[in-house]
């Protein structure tokens, strides 16, 4: 019966993923930014697995919902738990987060398929799940880093830049600020305290100025936060830029392939049982 009700749960999980609803997704919220996946796999059926299934359908369910989300399956005592999340940018609607979280979760199964632990980073949320419980626990380490190949020698730009990255620093999870013609936002993860975020966002707005320099504009992502800014007109994308942009239009042409066969499969097999 258990084994049933997973089969069947595993099903809806595909066809959710696999074909989601059509909304007025921001095209900019389902940009490729980054991936990273654990070496290490799972096998099929294990009770790892059994436990990530729950808590993917959760995650996919929940960002219709709410902009953030948190999930558990299994004892920790099992050694087999999963753990996972979901993180929309705060100034997506509910349609427009749960599509995200759709290609998301559809794109992580195929670029991490079957490791242990997996992230994924869209322009507008972020899926992160892991055998390890993470949930809660501050990390500040850097995952992603972008600065554009245009420069500026600019005091006034600056002072401008300076005074925006200093405004977004003040603990809220999520906030966008501007000074003349430089513009900014950043984000924590929703499971964060104000301490614990203003302590990532420094971390990365040091990220920015350090690495990136005098960058008309950049993007900084550590695990739990992320930082970026630009001057108007200057957020144009790198050789970098367009290589993440491929990734994502390769994997979104699978999504679309594997969407069709799944639906054949279903199609055929409710064909033979009604013959």
């Amino acid at each position: 019966m258990f084994l049933n009700k997973l089969h069947i749960s595993s099903l809806l999980l595909v066809l959710t993923i696999l074909c989601p609803r059509t909304t007025g997704q921001l095209p900019k919220a389902a940009s490729f930014i980054y991936a990273g996946c654990s070496p290490s796999k799972y096998d099929p059926n294990s009770p790892f697995q059994n436990n990530l299934t729950p808590v993917l359908t959760s995650i996919v369910a929940g960002s219709s919902q709410a902009s953030y989300g948190s999930y558990k399956s299994g004892e920790d005592s099992s050694g087999a738990a999963a753990y996972g999340l979901y993180q929309c940018r705060n100034d997506l609607n509910a349609g427009d987060c749960s599509a995200c979280v759709q290609s998301a979760v559809g794109q992580l199964n195929l670029v991490c398929a079957a490791s242990f632990a997996a992230s994924l980073q869209l322009d507008g949320c972020f899926v992160r799940y892991s055998n390890e419980d993470f949930l809660g626990k501050p990390d500040t380490t850097m995952v992603y880093r972008k600065c554009s190949t245009s420069t500026s020698k600019d005091g006034e730009f600056f002072r401008r830049r300076d005074d925006v990255l200093a405004d977004l620093q003040n603990g809220e999870s999520f906030r966008v600020s501007s000074s003349g013609t430089v513009q900014g936002y950043v984000q924590c993860l929703g499971d964060l305290s104000a301490a614990d975020c203003s302590a990532c966002l420094a971390q990365a707005v040091g990220q920015l100025k350090n690495a990136c320099g005098s960058t008309l504009a950049a993007d900084v992502y550590l695990a739990q936060c992320f930082a970026r800014y630009w001057a108007s007109g200057h957020y144009l994308p790198s050789s970098a830029d367009n290589s993440d942009d491929d990734i994502g239009r390769t994997v979104a042409i699978i999504v679309g392939i594997l969407a069709g066969l799944a639906l054949i499969v279903v199609f055929l097999s409710f064909l033979r049982k009604t013959c």
